[in-house]
Parts: C-alpha cells; sequence; structure tokens
C-alpha cells in the first residue's frame, strides 16, 4: 500500500472499476473469517469445534463496532503521531464518498474503511487460535476490543499511515505482513503462554477431529486472499493482476514443499500438511504481493513451506501449547515475508504504478533489508509485551478469568461456554467388531483411542 496524505480536496472522479474491485475485495476478505474458523475448527477435537467457528464471527462482530466508533481514525486519521492517530474520525464522522482516503485517491475514505475493517477483523482471530480448547469466549470476546485498540491500530497505524515511524522510515509492507500476520501470530505466542497448556498435554495425543473442514477453511483462505493482496491496490490495474499471480503461485508453492516434507516422514501425502503449507505460502507473500515479480512468488512459497514447517517444533523444544500453531505460521510466515520483501521488491514492479523506487537487494538498495528487520522486530517485540500485559491484568479481575475451568474443559467448550454443539448427531457411534459381530456404543470423543484394527466406527 502506497501512502499519500489525507486531504480534503473537492470531490475527484473516481472510476467505478476501482470501487467495484475494492468492494467486491472487501467480500473477499470477510470470507476469509469463517475460513479461519472452519481450518481451525477441523484441527481441535470436534467438542471445541464449533466455539472456534464463533469466535471468528465474534471478532467480526467486535471489531466492526470498534472500527467505527474509532478504531480506522486511530489507525488512518489525518495528523497522527509517530505511533498512533486521533479521534478526527471517530464514529466514522467525517469519513464519506466526497473524501480521498488517507492510502490513496483511487477509492473514497468510506470505501477504504469498510476494506481495512475486514482486516482488523481477522488479525485477532486467527491469534486466539493458540488458546483453543480451554480459553473462555466472553473474556476472548473483550480482548479482541482491547487488544484491537492498542496493539493492532498502533501497529497498523505505524506502519501504513503516511505519518507512522515505519511508513516514514521506508518499510515495505503491502498487505498486511506485520499488522496482520507478525502481530497476531505474536500475540498468540503470549495468549497460550498466559492461558496455559491444555490439560493433557504431552501426554494425550490431540488429534484434528475433522480434515474435511480444514481443507474447506483453506480453500475460503486461498480463494478470498487474492482480495486481501490484490484489492490492497485499491484499484483494478496491472499491478492489482501481479499481486494475484504471485499470491496464487505462493500458496500454490507452500503447499506443495509443506507436503513434501511431511512425506519424508510419514511416506503419506498429508492433506492437513498440504493445507498448512498453502496458508503459509500465502501469508509470507502477503507484504510482498505488490512490489515483486511473477518467479518471486515460487521462491515466497518454497521458503515459507520448509522455514514454517520446521517453526512448528518451535512449541516442542520451548514447551509451550500453541494448539493451531499459529506462531510458526503468521509470525514466523510474516517474518520471512518481510524479510524476503527487502530482497525481492522490484522497480519494476513499482513502476507498474509510476513510482520510482530503489526496490530491494535485486535492485542494490541494500539498506531496504535493514527497514524491514526494524518494523518486523518492533512489531514482534511490542505486540508480546502489550499482548501479554492486557491477558495478564485481565485474567487477575473477575469474572475475566481467561481459562475454563477442568470440567468444562472435559466438556468441551461446545457445550460448556456455548451450550450447543457442532455435532448433535455423532455424540454416541457404534463400533463393531469385524472379527466377532460384537458392537458397541462409545462416544465419539474416544474414536482415536479405538486402536483394534478389528473394529470398525459405523
Amino acid at each position: 500500500m502506497s501512502n499519500t496524505t489525507n486531504t480534503t480536496a473537492p470531490p475527484v472522479p473516481y472510476q467505478s472499476g476501482d470501487i467495484a474491485w475494492t468492494l467486491t475485495s472487501t467480500a473477499l476478505v470477510f470470507i476469509m473469517i469463517p475460513g479461519v474458523g472452519y481450518f481451525y475448527s477441523g484441527m481441535a477435537r470436534s467438542k471445541n469445534a464449533l466455539s472456534l467457528i464463533m469466535l471468528g464471527m465474534l471478532s467480526v462482530g467486535v471489531v466492526s463496532f470498534q472500527w467505527w466508533l474509532w478504531g480506522y481514525s486511530l489507525t488512518f486519521g489525518p495528523s497522527a503521531s509517530h505511533f498512533i492517530g486521533n479521534l478526527d474520525h471517530a464514529f466514522l464522522l467525517n469519513v464519506g464518498f466526497e473524501q480521498q482516503s488517507s492510502i490513496t485517491s483511487t477509492v473514497p475514505a468510506l470505501v477504504y474503511a469498510i476494506y481495512q475493517c475486514m482486516f482488523a477483523a481477522i488479525t485477532p482471530a486467527l491469534a486466539i487460535g493458540s488458546a483453543a480448547e480451554r480459553g473462555r469466549i466472553a473474556p476472548a470476546s473483550i480482548f479482541i476490543f482491547v487488544w484491537s485498540t492498542i496493539v493492532y491500530d498502533v501497529v497498523a497505524c505505524w506502519t501504513w499511515n503516511i505519518d507512522g515511524w515505519a511508513a516514514k522510515l521506508g518499510t515495505l509492507d503491502f498487505a498486511g505482513g506485520t499488522p496482520v500476520h507478525i502481530s497476531s501470530g505474536t500475540a498468540a505466542l503470549a495468549y497460550c503462554i498466559i492461558v496455559g497448556k491444555r490439560h493433557g498435554h504431552g501426554t494425550d495425543e490431540f488429534k484434528p477431529h475433522n480434515i474435511a473442514n480444514v481443507v474447506l477453511g483453506a480453500a475460503l483462505l486461498w480463494f478470498g486472499w487474492f482480495g486481501f493482496n490484490g484489492g490492497s491496490e485499491l484499484a483494478a490495474n496491472t499491478r492489482a493482476a501481479t499481486a494475484c499471480v504471485v499470491t496464487n503461485l505462493a500458496a500454490a508453492v507452500g503447499g506443495l514443499v509443506w507436503a513434501l516434507m511431511d512425506f519424508r516422514l510419514e511416506k503419506k501425502i498429508s492433506a492437513l500438511g498440504f493445507c498448512s503449507g498453502v496458508v503459509a505460502g500465502l501469508v509470507a507473500i502477503t507484504p510482498a504481493s505488490g512490489y515483486v515479480e511473477a518467479y518471486s512468488g515460487a521462491i515466497f512459497g518454497i521458503a515459507a513451506g520448509v522455514i514454517c514447517n520446521l517453526a512448528v517444533k518451535l512449541k516442542h523444544i520451548f514447551d509451550f501449547d500453541d494448539a493451531l500453531d499459529v506462531f510458526a505460521v503468521h509470525a514466523v510466515g510474516g517474518l520471512v515475508g518481510n524479510i524476503l520483501t527487502g530482497i525481492f521488491a522490484s522497480r519494476k514492479v513499482f513502476a507498474l504504478d509510476s513510482m520510482d523506487h530503489p526496490g530491494g537487494w535485486i535492485d542494490g538498495n541494500w539498506i531496504q533489508m535493514g527497514y524491514q528487520l526494524a518494523n518486523s522486530g518492533a512489531a514482534i517485540a511490542y505486540t508480546f509485551v502489550m499482548t501479554y500485559i492486557i491477558l495478564f491484568v485481565m485474567d487477575k479481575i473477575p469474572g475475566l478469568s481467561l481459562r475454563v475451568d477442568l470440567d468444562s474443559e472435559t466438556k468441551g467448550l461446545d457445550e460448556s461456554e456455548l451450550g450447543e454443539l457442532a455435532y448433535y448427531h455423532v455424540d454416541r457411534l457404534v463400533a463393531v467388531n469385524t472379527r466377532t459381530g460384537e458392537t458397541k456404543t462409545i462416544k465419539e470423543e474416544t474414536i482415536h483411542q479405538q486402536n483394534d484394527t478389528n473394529v470398525s466406527i459405523v
């Protein structure tokens, strides 16, 4: 995203195609949020499936209100400090079709505001996945509001607002490698540390209950990411097409590489592994998507597939319970993407928008890597510290404890927190011994404990 000052100039003749593409991209980014929910729910146990889908939808509700209240103004308001905006546009006052947005002159401010609202909404939905299966839902909703104000709005402001320190420094982040992925992944690490490990962590095997949900979620994410990255150009032009091309290529290569890395161990093509690699590739290409040439997409996919796959092992090395590998995929993937952006940003792609930028290392602009590392490091440090403080304080307030009790965790969050289940019809199943013909009724959550090869679940 390029940065230009907010202005109150007379209305400009906007191109209807640019507005249509940005509004379409808004809908594409929105569909990613239930995509995250289905992706996460499939990786969890069935008794927690609905809670993870619901948390994503709650994030849309909470953040949409917060964005209208003051989030947009704090992030993209004019005359911001180097870290945060002001309340000049609180309640979206004076944000309409007659104004240019604070980022571009191609679409009205109101169009840009709703588009960016979807970015703000998906970020905490990503983060809270690390506390899956033991985090309370009501406090998580409050956390989303507070965290969006204190963390997301600040990081997004300093990265994208023309007055932000990273934007002034020269950091390149086209679609959210730092504000969305590094911040969500780092927040996820703090969240899982504060909430603690699931009961049975290290002894019980927590298997994904529905890989079909994972595939569905990954498909929705892949589909929506064309609007996430391609839409960040805020115009229907060649540069938007370039962003879509590299996005698709990075996802495809990332999925293949992750699947191959798992194949070397299991000798099977894992659907879960492929989908994880797809998301890792998408995360890595995000900051670079509007700055790099088509061939770079494959490089980003390879790097993300390898590095994020290996990063999953960090939770075992350092003994933390990131239930859904949010840190490994989003924080590490975002960092990989920011670094590679500093290398592969191309003057040729900037020229598509008639912009004169020195590019990255491939064009001899060596200092660009320093800018990328500065923004990444600052976001990691700020996000972790502030998220930890927010959660620590909340957990000490009566009624806002972050974790459910043991009985509720055993029942599952669907029943204990929502009072509803994702799968009423599979509460109990029949196990048939194919050798003796004996049958017995078992609870659905014990399916994975059936180790007898003669037992079939019907």
